[in-house]
């Protein structure tokens, strides 16, 4: 199966968070995508050490995301609800215009290998 991409305008940049007696870091960045008649907002997990290549990001960038979805199921305990979550992991990512206008950075990862069993997401 190949990589899916998505392109929009940089909204959002967080900081790196860490989970997990193992360190499984995530850093989100939202990408606006005008519809005309509202605007799309779409969220996009960088892991482990893609975190760091979205130094290179700037507010108001358009960049264009290859990513792929990942979902997962949790449930706390056997007799809780099953819950299943759904992600969007970037693979690579370009700069395709705006503020910041760089060159393109390729980071490919295989981060939910370890994932901590304890975490949602």
């Amino acid at each position: 199966m190949s990589d899916s991409t998505v392109r929009g305008v940089v909204n959002v940049i967080e900081e790196t968070k860490t989970y997990g007696q193992k360190g499984f870091r995530k850093r989100l960045v939202v990408l606006e995508q005008d519809k005309g008649s509202f605007s799309n907002y779409i969220p996009v997990e960088f892991t482990r050490d893609n975190c760091d290549t979205v130094d290179e990001l700037n507010m108001g960038d358009e960049i264009e995301v290859a990513y792929r979805l990942n979902g997962r199921k949790w449930q706390r305990d056997p007799q809780s609800e099953v819950k299943y979550f759904v992600s969007v992991e970037a693979m690579s990512f370009k700069v395709i215009g705006g503020s910041g206008g760089g060159e393109g950075v390729d980071a490919a990862n295989d981060a939910f290998s370890e994932i901590d069993d304890e975490a949602p997401f």
